[in-house]
């Protein structure tokens, strides 16, 4: 077991108090704001810390390291993405307030993930189209650190896919944006131009997550515990068991306490130190 060790605000004092917690001070420096400590065992102490400094703190299996992954499963809005999508559409309607104050409930488990996609996108019944375009334009952007993130996995031969309770119009963008191998969400219908208000076909929610996770991981031929899966919702949690590691990506609280590791601080590109051969 390994001890990494990551944040924006990671200053040498800090790395002091950690060898005073540890008793080791044998520190290995991983990417940008990142170290590492080897042969430490589980500290729950070290995590709280970590939480009141703003800092990254996991303890991480020997066996979790880049060099064993074969996919890399990731949900989009709030994870790949800065915003949710449905919340920016809806926006364009006038009723952000009601279609968010849905979409918060789903992402912590308050109601099922398809009631609340119906719910969300029937209010937008009559909106032109032309405000999904709108929004890819002017207002979704990539976490901090995507792309670092997927250029590593790349030059790894490591495969990634786009799993999305959100809008096929924004994961196909998306997909050819930044290099990815797979990508599926829900199809929302449009007639003359304007969104009808319903969604075609089963709707990407939970269950619906894990199974195109493990059947692509069957058509790939690798093992449960060669997938990463990252999310940040109630909705993902079934995607991240279904994987051999599941990481919490400035999750809620439901989703930290059931992940293998958390980033609650530092971009995605977090993962490549989290998952670094030391």
């Amino acid at each position: 077991m390994r001890l990494v060790i990551q944040g924006h605000n990671l200053l040498p004092e800090h790395l002091a108090t950690l060898a005073q917690l540890t008793g080791c001070n044998d520190f290995i420096p991983l990417a940008a704001r990142g170290y590492a400590l080897k042969q430490t065992e589980h500290n729950q102490e070290i995590i709280a810390w970590g939480e009141q400094h703003d800092i990254d703190c996991a303890f991480v299996r020997d066996e979790h390291t880049l060099d064993n992954i074969g996919l890399v499963v990731m949900d989009m809005d709030s994870t790949l993405i800065n915003i949710e999508c449905i919340d920016e559409v809806a926006d364009m309607q006038g009723l952000k307030p009601q279609v968010a104050a849905i979409t918060a409930s789903a992402m912590r488990g308050e109601i099922e993930f398809a009631e609340s996609l119906r719910r969300r996108v029937a209010l937008l019944a009559g909106l032109d189209a032309s405000a999904l375009q709108r929004v890819y334009d002017e207002r979704l952007q990539l976490s901090p650190g995507a792309e670092t993130l997927l250029s590593a996995l790349r030059a790894r031969g490591i495969k990634t896919m786009l799993v999305s309770g959100g809008f096929t119009f924004f994961t196909e963008r998306l997909k050819q944006r930044v290099r990815l191998d797979h990508a599926h969400a829900n199809q929302v219908e449009i007639t003359d131009g304007k969104l009808t208000g319903k969604v075609l076909g089963d709707v990407v929610d939970a269950q619906g997550k894990a199974d195109l996770l493990n059947r692509v991981r069957e058509n790939l031929g690798l093992r449960a515990e060669q997938v990463v899966a990252i999310g940040d919702g109630a909705n993902d949690l079934k995607m991240m068991a279904a994987a051999g590691m599941g990481i919490a990506y400035h999750a809620k609280p439901v989703v930290r306490a059931q992940a293998t590791y958390a980033l609650n601080h530092v971009g995605l590109d977090g993962v490549l130190n989290l998952l670094a051969p030391v």
